[in-house]
């Protein structure tokens, strides 16, 4: 398992990134602006599918060139996971790049020392307070139930991503030894999906949106929630220090972009949902999943609590490879989003300490006429052809909801409940349920299932139809 983070992080030639543009000007008027981003990591969709869809970047640089005169050319890039964007920054290929927190700190590792690549984080693009961005998922018909029944299996996961930081955390914690316990491939994660749906590993350890993407697809089942750990796991943004020094109006211009972007994905999420879809290839009902109301926190300042995080994610990233010392608190500079804030007329400090999601179901509930005013109770549901979703007060008021729209022939395109354990956003039709007097919980996993009934005698585990039919 053990594996050179170097091969990891550089590993990628400069071919594979195809007419890769370096950031010179192309004449004295014209700056080049490479953003590199992973359309399909749906948590950095703020830096990258749907700010490029939107076109946020390029109208404020626009802005600049009515000002100034200077133009500017942005190229964007697309990848599968961090470790090309790394390659391509440490090359000066790069100026601007998004990714997960265990590739950023490969990135301040690796581009630290040559002052032309050296890097830093200057913002988030989303976050999950518990880690419930990553997750382990089996086969359908596996007769896994826990992690522990993974001793021995072989695992597919991108050695380095926070899906693999996170399997080798959760495996120490349960007493397995992550380097002789199982067997780590290290496979990109459409490779990892298809080696799973043909048996050649047992099970899957990535980040979003692939856990669910499989499982929506009934090609996987939820075995481990990332957020058992209670550890954050977050995304956000990376530059150049040398191309922010030359041109600072291009990284106040790319933050200024992102709050945009974040702005309008907190307040439309349905229609920003859309957008991401259709500059992805992934399912709508899948990106909602994350990117809807309780999933992913869409919030771009850089939290002490996920910079300690971050902090605390270097010993693993040592234990896998050749890391070369990071000085974490220099490496995230909030100066540049202070100033962007700033011009906006908003509070960054204000921002800074708020700890809730800022987009949350709300309402009221028609059929159970209650409000929706509780995060860790209120569900989702969205009909099919329905150009708006219903919030419901609790899960056994969707349920209700459900059966009620299916009465009158409505199809249901996606329901969306809250982990009653652990508060992660999962599909309702793919949860474990249970039946607790005239209540029914969702869990994600069987595991979290059976917590629950040990810990509450009388209630009992049913499976989704049951739960439909049950809930009065």
């Amino acid at each position: 398992m053990k594996t050179a983070l170097i091969a990891l992080a550089v590993g990628v030639t400069l071919a594979s990134a195809g007419c890769s543009l370096d950031s010179a000007t192309k004449s004295a008027n014209t700056v080049d602006v490479v953003v590199g981003y992973q359309s399909k990591t749906i948590n950095t969709v703020t830096a990258g599918t749907l700010l490029r869809a939107q076109g946020y970047l390029e109208r404020r640089l626009a802005d600049i060139t009515t000002r100034t005169g200077t133009k500017y050319n942005v190229t964007w890039q697309d990848y599968d996971t961090g470790a090309p964007i790394t390659a391509q920054m440490v090359a000066e290929k790069i100026d601007i790049g998004s990714m997960g927190d265990y590739p950023m700190l490969i990135n301040g590792s690796k581009t630290q020392a040559n002052e032309r690549a050296k890097t830093e984080i200057v913002s988030v693009t989303g976050y999950n307070p518990k880690g419930g961005l990553n997750m382990v998922v089996v086969a359908p018909n596996s007769p896994a139930q826990t992690l522990a029944d993974l001793a021995g299996k072989k695992v597919s996961a991108s050695v380095g991503s926070a899906g693999h930081g996170m399997l080798v955390q959760a495996l120490g914690k349960d007493g397995i030894d992550p380097n002789t316990g199982v067997e780590v491939l290290n496979q990109q994660p459409q490779v990892g999906a298809s080696s799973l749906e043909s048996g050649q590993v047992q099970a899957l350890s990535q980040f979003v949106a692939w856990p669910g993407l499989l499982v929506q697809q009934g090609k996987a089942r939820l075995l481990y929630d990332g957020a058992e750990l209670n550890y954050p796991t977050l995304h956000g943004v990376v530059v150049r220090r040398a191309y922010a020094a030359e041109h600072p109006e291009v990284l106040d211009a790319f933050l200024q972009a992102q709050l945009d972007a974040t702005d309008f994905l907190n307040t439309k999420p349905l229609e920003a949902a859309k957008i991401v879809a259709d500059g992805s290839g992934l399912p709508q009902e899948v990106v909602y999943l994350y990117n809807g109301p309780g999933g992913t926190s869409f919030d771009t300042t850089l939290k002490p609590s996920l910079v300690e995080a971050l902090k605390g994610d270097v010993p693993y990233l040592k234990s896998i490879g050749n890391f070369a010392d990071l000085d974490v608190t220099g490496f995230v500079q909030d100066a540049p989003l202070r100033a962007a804030y700033a011009a906006r007329g908003e509070d960054y400090d204000a921002a800074l300490k708020s700890t809730a999601n800022p987009s949350v179901l709300g309402g009221t509930d028609e059929l159970c006429q209650a409000p929706v005013d509780n995060p860790a109770t209120a569900s989702e549901l969205w009909l099919d052809g329905a150009e708006s979703t219903t919030a419901a007060a609790s899960p056994t008021c969707l349920l209700k909801a459900i059966r009620d729209a299916q009465a009158r022939g409505a199809k249901v395109r996606a329901a969306y409940v809250p982990d009653a354990e652990l508060g992660t956003r999962w599909f309702a039709d793919k949860a474990v349920w249970i039946r607790d007097g005239a209540n029914y919980l969702p869990f994600g996993t069987a595991a979290g299932a059976q917590r629950y009934a040990h810990a509450h005698p009388g209630s009992t585990v049913v499976d989704y139809q049951q739960a439909l039919a049950g809930a009065v």
